[in-house]
């Protein structure tokens, strides 16, 4: 269950560096303005604030707390931990309480690590890319961005909602520190109606990760499922 509930997390941390890696190359289309267009022109302005918002970050590390509710809003799980992610692909996620894991992508492959049950998965990014279509938000194809609807909560706020229903990731709130890059947490509204609250501290956007972090080393006596 664990893994089930953090991996959207990762996920999600992939697709908002290679947001920003394509932000620049990326340019929305403005529509003609006509007052059938004039929500169109509000999703174009909000998308292109966040591009604009990501392609400022590069890398980061934080502490995040992750907070897991139903649908009734009842609470099903508070983890903590840290989070390091480098530009375009690159993730190092591990859960320190209540229960070890770890989930680091390389920029090829995707690694889930649970020591309990001494047991590693992994998958390749561009399979993850493919078969989750938050992901997709990678592409620099125009038509891929028409599958999500973006808006504007508030100056700081971003939300990005899927258009299609098999989405893994119903909807993904974005929350930055007021007038900065920084981002200050993400809310995550899964298929299966549980909502991920991810509040990140003491966020450290100076300070240079070595890749060698993102290096994964089965451990010895460790299963592999290798997905790739």
């Amino acid at each position: 269950m664990r893994f089930q509930l953090i991996t959207s997390v990762a996920l999600v941390s992939i697709s908002l560096l290679s947001i920003s890696a394509c932000a620049e190359q990326l340019k929305p289309v403005t529509p003609i303005k006509t007052l059938a267009s004039e929500r169109a022109i509000d999703i174009d302005s909000a998308q292109a604030a966040l591009m604009q918002r990501l392609a400022q970050t590069s890398f980061f590390s934080a502490n995040f707390s992750q907070q897991v509710f139903d649908e009734q809003h009842n609470e099903l799980q508070q983890s903590q931990g840290k989070l390091v992610v480098k530009k375009p692909t690159m993730v190092y996620w591990q859960t320190t309480q209540p229960d070890a894991s770890l989930i680091v992508s390389d920029g090829d492959d995707l690694w889930f690590y649970d020591p309990f049950i001494e047991q590693a998965t992994v998958y390749t990014v561009d399979a993850s890319i493919a078969n989750t279509p938050i992901l997709l938000l990678t592409s620099t194809d125009e038509k891929l961005w028409q599958q999500y609807q973006i808006s504007q909560k508030n100056s700081d706020s971003y939300e990005i909602n899927s258009k299609d229903v098999n989405s893994r990731v119903s909807k993904l709130t974005l929350e930055f520190v007021k007038d900065s890059a920084q981002l200050a947490r993400f809310i995550i509204l899964d298929s299966t109606g549980q909502t991920s609250v991810v509040t990140l501290s003491q966020v450290d956007d100076s300070s240079v990760i070595d890749d060698k972090m993102f290096d994964f080393t089965l451990p010895q006596g460790t299963y592999l499922d290798d997905q790739r």
